[in-house]
């Protein structure tokens, strides 16, 4: 037997309607009658009944207006009507249910019929409620998911976007399918100068896809701030999604180093669509081609970091794009296409308004989108001098200031190891030293060269004097350090705190015969042709010569207020 209800009757036929009441109260439900269409709105709207049963024909207000207005008050909900009508069965089925009746009885009533027709309306009710309560819940934790992901978004952009992609040598577009986009572009200055670009695309779309966005974004920043190599940062990048990605997923990248210093592009393509280099000077497009499986698929024994290098003149763009451009698809289901990219590729004649016409180009061509869609154009950094804020992935504010240590690069790690990144990680954890990353890098760069080169290998700098000469140094560079076997370049480290702020003075020394001091001092910034002894004054804040010649020493300094 159904649960209880509570039911409206609307019959203004005395007998018909004690009859009714008898019927229904007999069944265990409360009953509530009304002689009119006026009545029962009143009385619906004072007793809420979960059911009406509703007589078609009746003075003052018939059936069929009084249903409708009973429609109107219910809201979303559903309250059941019950026609009861003496009229033909064709014809009270169209008047009920466009009166928004749900069923209808006919005259003379049958007890059975009707119980059946209650509970089976009954039964409807209760599918309406449970179908309402679901979709409020479901609408609930779709808005706590949304603002679940809105604050791993704004998490996400601040560890994303934390490098220079506001550079004025970078233009891009990103327009996300998802709230979290699959594709990510990262851009950070190196402290040498230049600047590192990485355009990836994770499987997927939304969160899943970003999974491993924010520790890719962390390895790609916090190497390329202290002074990593492309190919380093791209084998701790696939080293790290390999460990913590589950099995399907992975990123597709392109990544550029770009040295504006040396005026050259090396590119690491792995499983993006091709990029392209556009020369200034109108020579062909050069395409920079996936030649890598992308990254976090293979064991870091496995992986490649090969590069590719090409000449980058100022005016020269670098053009990547993740596969959501080819893809786009039409109305009819077409792909946008390489062909088409190309066409806008060459048919371009302004620069500058080449990111517009891709992208009218796409708006005209696609019908919905259905990918991740971004591209990027790279030109050549301005050098003018100035230090460029290098991008950290943490705050610098727990490590030690008052210490000091030896670092000593024999021979073998002489011919294999860069020691500048590995240094530059110890130094630039401490917060007041980042603003000089680059001149720090500078300082070191120039230091460990002259130590390495003049001291331990004994190369002669005035070779450097014309274009055969510079080529010439460094065939014998490259030779000598192949087949060095002894000899080393030493890192005296002091971090001493001074009041409120604190003082870094580093001593580097070579197991060459080294120089004579005085004559250095006498000659000034000349002596020793291509020791950059110059730029290693100007940008320390303290300078000096080691007595025996065999070392060179700096200092930089700074306050609590720098």
């Amino acid at each position: 037997m159904p649960d209880r209800l509570s039911i409206l009757i609307a019959e203004d036929n005395a007998a018909d309607r004690m009859l009714l009441s008898t019927i229904v109260s007999r069944q265990g439900h409360r009953v509530t009658t009304a002689s009119n269409g006026l009545e029962a709105v009143a009385l619906f709207e004072l007793e809420r009944p979960h059911l009406v049963l509703m007589d078609a024909l009746m003075p003052v207000m018939d059936g069929f207006e009084a249903a409708r207005r009973i429609k109107q008050k219910t809201g979303e909900a559903l309250v059941p009507i019950i026609f009861l009508t003496s009229l033909t069965e064709g014809e009270a089925l169209v008047r009920c249910l466009e009166a928004g009746g749900d069923d209808f009885l006919a005259k003379p009533y049958n007890r059975v019929i009707l119980e059946a027709k209650i509970g089976a309306m009954d039964r409807l009710r209760r599918l309406h409620d449970t179908v309402l309560q679901q979709r409020d819940l479901i609408a609930r934790h779709n808005e706590h998911l949304l603002h679940e992901q809105h604050v791993a978004k704004a998490v996400f952009d601040k560890v994303a976007h934390s490098g220079c992609l506001a550079a004025p040598n970078i233009r891009y577009l990103q327009s996300p399918y998802a709230l979290f986009n699959g594709d990510l572009l990262l851009a950070a200055y190196k402290p040498s100068g230049g600047m590192h670009v990485m355009l990836g695309d994770f499987t997927g779309h939304g969160l899943p896809a970003a999974i491993g966005a924010m520790p890719l974004a962390e390895v790609f920043y916090g190497m390329t701030a202290k002074g990593h190599a492309l190919a380093e940062i791209l084998r701790e990048i696939n080293a790290k999604l390999k460990r913590i990605l589950p099995v399907g997923v992975f990123c597709c990248a392109t990544m550029l180093n770009i040295s504006s210093k040396r005026g050259l592009l090396e590119v690491w393509n792995g499983g993006l669509p091709d990029g392209y280099l556009l020369h200034a000077d109108g020579r062909p497009r050069q395409p920079l081609v996936s030649r890598h499986l992308p990254l976090g698929i293979l064991d870091p024994a496995a992986f490649s970091d090969r590069c590719e290098v090409y000449p980058l003149e100022l005016g020269d763009r670098v053009f990547l794009l993740s596969d959501g451009v080819l893809e786009a698809c039409d109305q009819q289901g077409e792909l946008f296409g390489e062909q088409r990219l190309l066409e806008r590729l060459d048919a371009n004649r302004q620069p500058p308004a080449l990111f517009e016409e891709i992208q009218r180009a796409l708006v005209a061509f696609r019908g919905e989108q259905q990918d991740d869609v971004s591209m990027v154009q790279v030109g050549m950094p301005e050098d003018d001098g100035r230090p460029r804020p290098l991008a950290f992935a943490d705050s610098g504010l727990s490590s030690a200031q008052d210490w000091s240590a030896t670092f000593e690069f024999r021979a073998h790690s002489l011919r294999h190891f860069n020691p500048l990144p590995y240094l530059l990680q110890l130094l630039l954890d401490v917060q007041a030293l980042r603003p000089r990353g680059g001149e720090l890098y500078t300082v070191l760069a120039e230091l460990y060269s002259n130590a390495l080169e003049h001291g331990v290998m004994g190369l002669d700098s005035s070779l450097k004097r014309d274009a055969s000469g510079f080529a010439e140094y460094y065939r014998e560079r490259r030779l000598r350090l192949g087949a060095l076997q002894d000899g080393y370049v030493r890192f005296h480290l002091q971090m001493l705190p001074e009041g409120a702020g604190g003082r870094l003075i580093i001593r580097v020394e070579d197991s060459g015969p080294g120089f004579d001091p005085d004559e250095v001092d006498a000659a000034g910034d000349e002596a020793l042709c291509g020791r950059g002894l110059g730029l290693v004054r100007q940008l320390s804040d303290g300078f000096g010569l080691c007595a025996d010649g065999r070392g060179v020493s700096v200092e930089f300094c700074w306050s609590a207020e720098a």
